[in-house]
């Protein structure tokens, strides 16, 4: 094997231990030697892609494919880059292309389906999908994605036994026990464990299913991350929450929250939304009202704005309109780039009469902040926010102190809804399947209102329509 080949094959094995920079040199190095080398191109390509840098990605894949014509990997990575981008019509050109030399290649079957279904074609989306299984019958990411689909589209019945097929996945979490996953069995006299499976804004959305368990008979376990248990220990139904370094004590069942969904309606044709748990003016996750408390006080304490005339009093003057905005999900989720909103984007807010906003960004996204001229318009919380009393405790109280919230899709959303707080959802063409297709509410938050991008990476339209929300929120008081 030639020497430069080897130097290849150990940049590829430092890419895949996640050394990055380390991969780009000896990877530059192979092409600054022999620059003819298709595969070292397309190598460099995966680094760019992986560094979201899909602009380079793409400019190393043509060069690939200019060395090369027949690279079925080349243009298939070239198509999922420029699909990055917004190029769908070029990126669509390149899997045709790709599948075309090799018919039966399941990458490209996947990435053409994703391609479609992100753009808002979901039915071209689902038909690609199906055309991989033809070639792929057991593949589990390509099943796990028509679940999705069917369950974006409210087919529950199709939706639940494809979407199952996401357990065959690697780092999928189980708990280490013998006890056998719960499918439906009575729970009368029987102790289930519980479990998230898919981050934040997975674990504070379905966590209202221990109360539904608890109400069929079962003891409840729910097992979470420790830094989660201080705002969880408010949840209904739950009889013992553990962490997940915790010994764990004897029980008959198991499951993800996701799965007691899912068999529930397998028992019962409904969705187990929870509706009970919600009060006129509270969710069903709270925090104490000394901490409620202290956040007002902290909030009475701003330097005063200007008021505004209360409508009903015309003589009276009222505090302006309290919001939180927030923008930002996290960047290394699959779907970000879909549903994370540009701070800018929120211009119009800053000039609507009435209204004072405050940032809900903490960590990813809040840099935006420090680096738009919107900075002296937005008002940012102290930095001790959550660092005491456990992840979201203070989130949760200020969002019981604010008017109203206004967010992309991210784990702040779930949390507004499931403390009761009004709240603005501003969603992507293609959302997460639990909002649906269309609709302006949702029955998992009573408390929420939905506003769907119209236009794939066009948020001004949702916008407006918050913005009108606003100003008639602010002058009604």
């Amino acid at each position: 094997m030639p020497n430069h080949q080897l130097v290849l094959q150990e940049g590829w094995q430092q890419h895949q231990a996640g050394n990055l920079d380390q991969a780009e040199q000896l990877y530059q190095q192979v092409i600054d030697s022999h620059p003819q080398d298709a595969d070292a191109w397309v190598f460099l390509g995966i680094l760019q892609f992986d560094r979201r840098q899909f602009e380079s990605s793409v400019l190393s894949y043509r060069k690939a494919l200019k060395i090369r014509a027949r690279y079925p990997i080349a243009w298939n990575n070239l198509g999922n880059a420029l699909r990055m981008l917004g190029n769908v019509d070029e990126a669509e050109k390149c899997f045709f292309t790709s599948l075309s030399q090799q018919p039966d290649y399941l990458s490209a079957f996947k990435n053409r389906g994703t391609l479609w279904t992100w753009a808002g074609e979901i039915e071209k989306g689902f038909k690609w999908y199906l055309e991989g299984l033809k070639h792929h019958p057991n593949d589990a990411e390509l099943h796990r994605n028509l679940g999705v689909i069917h369950l974006l589209m409210g087919n529950y019945e199709e939706g639940w036994p494809e979407y199952r097929w996401r357990w065959k996945f690697q780092g999928m979490y189980r708990p280490s026990t013998h006890a056998p996953t719960w499918k439906g069995e009575t729970l009368e006299n029987k102790t289930i464990l519980l479990y998230p499976e898919q981050g934040l804004g997975d674990a504070i959305q379905f966590v209202r299913v221990a109360n539904e368990l608890k109400q069929r008979g079962a003891t409840v376990y729910v097992q979470i991350s420790a830094r989660l248990k201080p705002l969880f220990c408010s949840a209904p139904g739950i009889d013992l929450l553990l962490d997940r370094d915790e010994a764990l004590p004897p029980f008959d069942f198991h499951a993800s929250f996701i799965e007691v969904i899912d068999y529930l309606y397998q028992a019962t044709g409904e969705i187990a939304w929870g509706k009970d748990l919600f009060s006129r003016d509270a969710g069903y996750l709270r925090v104490s009202d000394a901490l409620v408390d202290y956040w007002k006080k902290w909030f009475d304490q701003l330097p005063p704005t200007a008021r505004q005339p209360n409508a009903t009093n015309p003589n009276a003057l009222k505090r302006n309109f309290r919001v939180g905005i927030n923008w930002q999900g996290n960047p290394n989720h699959h779907a970000d780039v879909y549903r994370s909103i540009p701070l800018e984007t929120f211009v119009p807010f800053t000039n609507t009469k009435g209204i004072q906003l405050f940032s809900l960004q903490f960590g990813f996204g809040s840099e935006q902040l420090t680096q738009s001229h919107l900075k002296n318009s937005i008002t940012t919380f102290p930095n001790h926010v959550d660092t005491d009393g456990g992840a979201f405790t203070d989130t949760a109280a200020i969002l019981r102190n604010l008017d109203m919230v206004v967010t992309s899709d991210t784990s702040l959303a779930h949390l507004a809804g499931a403390v009761g707080t009004r709240t603005s959802l501003l969603l992507g063409k293609v959302p997460d399947w639990r909002w649906l297709r269309s609709g302006s509410s949702t029955p998992w938050y009573p408390s929420m209102s939905l506003f769907r991008q119209i236009k794939l990476g066009t948020w001004s339209e949702p916008v407006a329509e918050v913005e009108a929300e606003l100003q008639k929120s602010a002058f009604m008081g």
